[in-house]
């Protein structure tokens, strides 16, 4: 796969405006469409954009272009950098914490480590983004503000997330080798039954003491007497009538 010259549409800016290349080899050499090279020569596409040389910025010579100019088949073919630029991967280090959150870490240190002293330091220094001289120094109390630390959840803070920090404590309390019955499970969902407000949450505060009232028994309510509206009417009209005639 050929490569991508740097800021595709300048450079084909520049191409338009400064040699006789057709549109074709410009849009092959810029992986742009013919159509939008066409825009550009006429002014529809790349408006305000300013043309980057390309023979300058190492990318083409003109020998290059000026072989290209004279066979419209030909495709021109970008210089290889001479400087091999290695491509740096992406390390398992300490977590980035934005700037606005760094003066809130060694609260959330202190929080972890009073409260899940399980954990490693990698874990915290994974959670939290922060070196083990910062961690050694809330544990023993030698940090420059030590006096105005005050252990605060991580979650809150936005340091790190629920799910992040529950994987961190089971999997501490495994290599510790707790069992599992008590290992916390991770939840990401609190149960409805747990929150104010629900139906499930004001099920679940009945009072199990008092009495409830249970549907009735389909072959209770067979063996129940039935009546005709009927008939109580009609037993009714006789001893309102005897009831009129005594008055």
């Amino acid at each position: 796969m050929s490569r991508i010259p740097l800021m595709p549409k300048a450079t084909a800016v520049w191409l338009v405006e400064n040699t006789g290349l057709t549109f074709r080899q410009i849009a092959d050499f810029c992986h742009l469409h013919e159509l939008e090279v066409k825009g550009i020569a006429d002014g529809d596409v790349a408006t305000g954009i300013k043309g980057m040389d390309p023979i300058t910025g190492g990318q083409l010579t003109r020998e290059e272009i000026e072989t290209g100019e004279k066979d419209s088949d030909y495709r021109l073919k970008i210089l290889e950098s001479k400087v091999n630029i290695q491509v740096q991967k992406s390390t398992s280090g300490p977590r980035y914490t934005p700037v606005s959150r760094r003066g809130d870490r060694p609260d959330a240190i202190a929080w972890l480590l009073r409260y899940h002293p399980e954990l490693p330091d990698s874990a915290v220094m994974k959670l939290v983004g922060t070196t083990k001289s910062t961690i050694t120094s809330v544990r023993d109390r030698s940090h420059w503000n030590a006096g105005n630390i005050k252990p605060v959840d991580p979650v809150s803070l936005g340091i790190c997330s629920q799910l992040d920090l529950d994987f961190a404590v089971q999997k501490a309390a495994r290599k510790a080798g707790k069992p599992a019955n008590e290992v916390t499970p991770v939840r990401t969902l609190i149960p409805a039954s747990e929150v104010e407000g629900t139906a499930a949450h004001a099920a679940s505060q009945v009072d199990e003491t008092q009495p409830t009232f249970a549907p009735s028994d389909p072959k209770t309510r067979e063996s129940e007497p039935r009546y005709d509206a009927d008939s109580v009417f009609a037993k009714l009209k006789p001893l309102k009538r005897g009831q009129q005639d005594a008055e």
